[in-house]
């Protein structure tokens, strides 16, 4: 399409390719939100005497998989001995998949839902059950139970649309990779943003730990390679990433060799196609 169309620019949200002049791709760090969220996770499971937190997986793609893993390590910041169990749905919404998943996890013993896919369904049927759910997408997620949703990882797009719409009208646009981190302005974490208040059930003590490291990263200090940098290891104990090692922009992407070549840009070396410690060892990433 933006070979046939020339004279207009295009910009895809959430792929990886780009071609000159007029097509480029755009997306962002929600794995550094994710991390957080991680944090509350584990907080409020270890206040509730729990060792275990669901997570639904919409699909195994690169993006969803540094999201868990992202939210595994962050959990296990507040929660040494929990684990994070996942329920792969294979859809991006599907308000019965979602509730059914979040059933699941809470049968198995999961005190703390969180959901990758984009219904507020699971933080409802947590509430129902007496849980605590963290919703995605929409800062208005909790709105479904204030009193059991944690939080909101949200994207604020805002910033990023004026800058590209300025960079067309002014005829900058450049096809590019655009990767945007916290200090953006365009990822948000409800009740912890400037104005917002935490909800009632993330426990007293995270909230200032949470605050820190957030604080970080709106400063641009603390980004997504800090989040994903060694010593990290598998969900099954062996080391994966080594201390001092941080993944790239294309180990976070999953871009290996072939994608690599095709797009001009680095192969992968710990390319996105595993899971971190914190991750249930018994998981694995299905083959579809």
């Amino acid at each position: 399409m933006a070979a046939e169309f020339p004279d207009t620019d295009f910009v895809h949200v959430s792929g990886y390719k780009k071609a000159d002049p007029n097509f480029s791709n755009l997306f962002g760090a929600m794995e550094s939100m994710k991390y957080l969220v991680g944090m509350i996770a584990g907080a409020r499971a270890a206040a509730d005497g729990s060792n275990k937190v669901g997570y639904i997986a919409p699909f195994p793609i690169p993006e969803v998989i540094r999201h868990i893993n992202a939210a595994a390590l962050g959990m296990r910041k507040t929660c040494p001995e929990c684990q994070l169990d996942i329920r792969w749905i294979f859809t991006w919404f599907d308000p019965d998949k979602e509730r059914q998943a979040a059933e699941s996890l809470m049968e198995a013993g999961a005190s703390v839902v969180v959901t990758g896919a984009d219904t507020t369904g699971p933080v409802q049927v947590a509430g129902e059950k007496g849980q605590w759910g963290i919703g995605y997408d929409s800062r208005n997620a909790c709105e479904v139970d204030p009193e059991h949703c944690l939080t909101v990882p949200y994207w604020n797009w805002g910033p990023e649309y004026v800058e590209l719409i300025n960079q067309m009208m002014a005829g900058e646009f450049k096809a590019e990779d655009i990767y945007f981190d916290a200090d953006s302005g365009s990822l948000g974490l409800l009740g912890f943003m400037e104005g917002q208040t935490p909800a009632p059930g993330v426990p007293e003590e995270v909230i200032p730990q949470v605050q820190e490291v957030l604080a970080k990263m709106l400063a641009g200090e603390f980004t997504r390679f800090d989040v994903f940098t060694g010593p990290i290891n598998d969900n099954k104990g062996a080391e994966f990433v080594p201390a001092g090692s941080s993944l790239t922009q294309s180990d976070l992407e999953g871009l290996d060799e072939t994608v690599a070549a095709a797009t001009g840009r680095e192969a992968c070396t710990y390319c996105m196609s595993w899971l971190a410690e914190g991750v249930s060892p018994d998981a694995e990433i299905p083959q579809e």
